[in-house]
This record gives C-alpha cells, sequence and structure tokens, in this order.
C-alpha cells in the first residue's frame, strides 16, 4: 500500500478500535458500516495492518494486531499434525 490511507482503511481501522473482538454482532456492523462480508473485511485488515501508512496512522492499534497475528500463527504451526483437541 502506497501513500495515504483511504476513508475505507481508516473506517476499517476505526471499527476495529471500537469492536475489537469477532462476533456476530460485529459482522451486521461490518455490513451496514462499511458494505461489505466479513471476509471482505478481515481480508482487507490483514493486508491494512502490513502497511507502514496504517502503523503511522495508528500505531498501538496496528502493533496489537500484528502481535495477535503472529500468535496464532504460531499457535497453528506448534498443533500436532491430526490431533484432535
Amino acid at each position: 500500500m502506497l501513500g495515504e490511507l483511504t476513508e475505507r482503511d481508516r473506517a476499517i481501522l476505526a471499527l476495529e478500535t471500537l469492536w475489537p473482538r469477532h462476533s456476530g454482532a460485529k459482522e451486521e456492523v461490518i455490513r451496514a458500516q462499511l458494505g461489505m462480508s466479513a471476509a471482505r473485511y478481515y481480508q482487507l485488515l490483514g493486508r491494512l495492518i502490513e502497511s507502514e501508512e496504517a502503523l503511522r496512522y495508528d500505531p498501538m492499534l496496528v502493533g496489537r494486531l500484528r502481535r495477535i497475528r503472529d500468535a496464532r500463527a504460531l499457535q497453528r504451526s506448534t498443533r500436532t499434525p491430526g490431533f484432535v483437541g
């Protein structure tokens, strides 16, 4: 992502700040306020938190989201294949 954040980018970050937990109600808000599916929202959010522009715009939020993403990736990578539990 080059340049400044778009209005949509800022709206995604604002929604994530106000509504940090994933839930059914959040998905309704995403659709109503941003006019997109939750899947698209999280796809865009994932790309957005990789950008330096987003990090400069809201370093606390982007840092927290990156830590959560990294912890989940580590957790997935350390699971035993075939283990159900």
